[in-house]
């Protein structure tokens, strides 16, 4: 078995406490002045053998810690040294900080354990109080090193734990700071589709055929209807970028549409597809006022209107385009906008489906239901029809979600 490489601080422990019990022995420093092997030499080997346990505290320990404690108990029948012993403290102090938890947990057990018998045998043996000096040498080379390491490695779990905790929720902070940019993003797609998409639709639709028909009346027609969606559509854009200031910024923000201005919007689309052969109107069946409805509900079924509008400007067939508003007996409000399926005759503004995801998304934080999709009339009629239920009772939702 190759042994692992030792670590740096544990050969400079090694090479240090070799040197300095090579120091002592060559002046004849020892423990013990009267023993069984008298000869001076033998007293190195407990010293080397210790010294190269020293090597592996860190990456043997429990090997180092039972190779010293043959090493100390073997010096116990030379002169000695000092050296061997306090290195023996050392190599029990690292089996209790780098060994397996099981170790740590039960050499302070175990040192204990030999204190006590020690310190009780050598008081029946030698019946005199010079017994508890040997006690108390036997708990400081085992017993108070072993006790020192346990504190030190509870002290560093109990860090570890408190920086995994730190990054853990460093990392969840993290999380929740994306999913709220991502959110954030979201909620200002949804608006700024919903804000300006209908207006750069009329735009895009009047541009074509102004450019596509050599006729001046038209034209001047569409340049108008182009200029006015133009401004509708720059204030538009001021608007949201007030949201978006800080309030301490030169402009604040406009108040959030509510379903009292849909017979404008209504308006507004009319004329933007009377070119296009569309007709507009508009049935609010709703019992009460608008004020009975809570803020995020009314604004999203202002959003719901306004996109399927646009949607009607560029898809649509000649027809009639109806807006239908009504409460259920729940309270809910309904909301339905219906048009012609079919082929537009006119030029056509592109779409890119993110309409629809806009409209499902405002429903789904309000936990409402959303259906869109194509449905034959009772005049066997193929008509496109978008349906929303918005519940107006307390929602579980965040505030700032229902502005999205």
């Amino acid at each position: 078995m190759t042994l692992p490489r030792p670590h740096r601080v544990d050969l400079l422990i090694a090479v240090g406490g070799l040197a300095v019990g090579l120091l002592m022995w060559s002046y004849g420093l020892h423990t013990q002045t009267d023993r069984l092997i008298t000869a001076r030499w033998a007293t190195l080997i407990p010293l080397v053998a210790m010294a190269s346990m020293a090597t592996l505290r860190r990456s043997l320990p429990q090997t180092a810690l039972i190779v010293g404690t043959v090493a100390l108990v073997a010096d116990q029948f030379t002169y000695g040294t000092l050296v061997t012993a306090l290195m023996f403290t050392d190599l029990v102090y690292a089996a209790v900080v780098y060994g397996p938890p099981s170790a740590a947990r039960r050499i302070p057990y175990t040192t204990g354990l030999i204190t006590i018998g020690v310190t009780i045998g050598f008081l029946v043996w030698w019946q005199n109080a010079a017994a508890l000096v040997i006690g108390l040498i036997t708990g400081m080379l085992s017993f108070l090193p072993a006790v020192t390491g346990a504190v030190v490695r509870n002290h560093r779990q109990a860090a570890d734990a408190a920086r995994l905790r730190a990054e853990q929720t460093a990392l969840l902070a993290e999380m929740d700071r994306s999913q709220a940019v991502v959110a954030e993003r979201a909620r200002m797609a949804r608006e700024l589709h919903d804000m300006v998409a209908n207006h750069l639709s009329a735009i895009a639709i009047h541009s074509t055929a102004a450019l596509s028909l050599d006729e001046p009346r038209t034209t001047r027609q569409a340049l108008t209807v182009i200029r006015e969606n133009s401004v509708e559509g720059l204030a538009e854009m001021r608007r949201l970028i007030g949201l978006l200031r800080d309030s301490s910024g030169d402009m604040e923000p406009a108040a959030a549409p509510t379903l009292d201005g849909l017979d404008a919007l209504v308006a507004q689309a009319a004329t933007n597809g009377r070119s296009s052969g569309l007709t507009f109107s508009i049935d609010d069946t709703r019992a009460g006022s608008d004020a009975a409805l809570p803020a995020p509900v009314g604004l999203a079924a202002y959003r719901i209107v306004q996109e399927s509008l646009t949607n009607a400007l560029k898809h649509a067939g000649p027809g009639e385009v109806r807006v239908d508003l009504g409460r259920r007996t729940d309270g809910a409000l309904t909301v339905g906008v219906t048009s012609a399926l079919g082929g537009q005759p006119g030029p056509r503004a592109p779409g890119s489906g993110a309409g629809l995801v806009g409209m499902r998304e405002r429903v789904a934080l309000l936990d409402g239901e959303f259906e869109a999709g194509p449905v034959t009339s009772d005049g066997g009629r193929k008509e496109w029809r978008v349906r929303a239920v918005l519940p107006v009772g307390t929602n579980d939702k965040e505030p700032s979600a229902w502005y999205g």
